[in-house]
């Protein structure tokens, strides 16, 4: 249920209606708009008088919300959530791209590859530690010391840092980093979505193969309901009968979440489509969807990395999308 109140609600008369709605056993979720104030009440709303509350000078009105999901509810926050990184804003007409490798190999291969992805206009480094793979035989990453490589770029770079959790035991490594991933494997593992609700930490929440906008959105609200607000969800592409491309990017996801929450919305055209060519038309209809960002992996030698190289751009292809990016946002 959402209270919508009048602009020049008195502010005495707001604290004792917000006084009698946590008697009644309902959290609230205040958001103060430029132009109006609203009350999203979470919990069990069955027993609160609506006219009652309606009938208040104060209350311009009352709805009760349908979808599960509350907290990631646009209706409940009807301004775009705006997160910052450390300086690098995120949601809300700032559009960031996040840029580096699938997986971190070298200490080499990082900084050389976080210096030239900042040169063409990425603000946020991503850089895989641990990696779910497909294959137990498969790199699975450096791990620890490859957090330890992120920090070091973060520190020769500035860029904050982006890497994936695979595990909640892992946490205390993650202290330097800026945003946790939440790789799509890992969507609906609930319980580490609730260790990561009760950290302070962006948290960038990668939609499952198989997974419905709504699953996606009841994911963040898992997070959200631990109190960590600054959830950023990422399309990246769905499992369907298709085999030209990895996977398919769902592009009308993009307006549909915005539509429905007020979380800022990043596209990942890599793993989206899994071919490297494809990855600059993705990305261009990702921006004219009216996506917050774009995930790219950019490997300074595609043919011999690691992990993904068929997906992944050079940096000198990375720096033409952004251009051809930056136009798009500019004509929008």
């Amino acid at each position: 249920m959402i209270v919508v109140l009048n602009r020049n609600a008195e502010e005495e008369k707001k604290q004792n209606l917000m006084n009698w709605l946590k008697e009644m056993s309902v959290d609230i979720h205040i958001s103060d708009g430029e132009y109006q104030t609203v009350l999203g009440l979470i919990g069990d709303t069955s027993k609160i008088d609506t006219d009652l509350i309606e009938s208040l000078d104060i209350v311009e009105a009352v709805k009760r919300i349908s979808e599960p999901f509350k907290s990631a509810n646009r209706k409940f926050h009807p301004d775009d959530t705006v997160i910052d990184i450390n300086g690098v804003k995120i949601g809300g007409g700032n559009f960031v791209m996040i840029a580096g490798p699938c997986s971190v190999e070298s200490e080499e291969q990082l900084l050389d590859i976080a210096v030239k992805a900042k040169q063409a206009g990425a603000s946020l480094l991503r850089g895989g530690a641990f990696k779910p793979r497909t294959s137990p035989y498969a790199f699975q990453g450096m791990r620890a010391e490859g957090l330890e490589l992120l920090l070091k770029a973060k520190e020769k770079t500035g860029m904050p840092i982006v890497t994936e959790i695979m595990d909640a035991s892992h946490l205390p490594l993650f202290d330097g980093v800026d945003v946790i991933q939440v790789g799509a494997r890992n969507m609906q593992n609930f319980e580490l979505l609730k260790v990561l609700g009760k950290t302070n930490k962006p948290i960038l929440l990668k939609r499952g193969l198989s997974s419905t906008m709504q699953e996606l959105l009841m994911s963040a609200e898992y997070i959200m309901a631990g109190g960590n607000e600054n959830v950023i969800l990422c399309e990246r592409g769905i499992r369907t009968f298709e085999t030209y491309t990895r996977n398919t990017l769902d592009v009308s996801a993009v307006p549909m979440l915005k539509e429905l929450s007020h979380l800022p919305v990043v596209v990942d055209p890599s793993h989206a489509t899994g071919v490297a060519r494809m990855v600059k038309p993705m990305s261009l209809a990702s921006a004219a969807a009216g996506a917050d960002g774009l995930m790219i992996e950019v490997h300074n030698n595609p043919a011999k990395a690691l992990c993904d190289g068929p997906q992944s751009l050079t940096p000198e292809q990375f720096a033409d999308v952004a251009n051809s990016v930056n136009k798009i946002i500019s004509a929008l």
